[in-house]
């Protein structure tokens, strides 16, 4: 997710109307960082599913992770 795809995103739930102050900045980083957070837990979990899969799943599993590190 880029910065502006999470500006997009906090615009649209509402979010971000109370970053909207003097410190914006500092709201957006926090953003970012939950962001990014909540990408990697749900790569975890992709990556989980992916291994109780029965075709191929340690090449799934591995892709998943693969690009948290992108």
């Amino acid at each position: 997710m880029t910065r502006e795809d999470i500006i997009r995103m906090a615009d649209a739930s509402g979010l971000s109307y109370y970053g909207m102050g003097k410190d914006r900045e500092r709201f957006i980083a926090h953003l970012q960082r939950f962001a990014a957070f909540v990408a990697a837990a749900e790569r975890e979990a992709c990556a989980k599913v992916c291994e109780v899969g029965q075709m191929n799943s340690w090449g799934c599993a591995k892709e998943i992770r693969a690009r948290g590190q992108a």
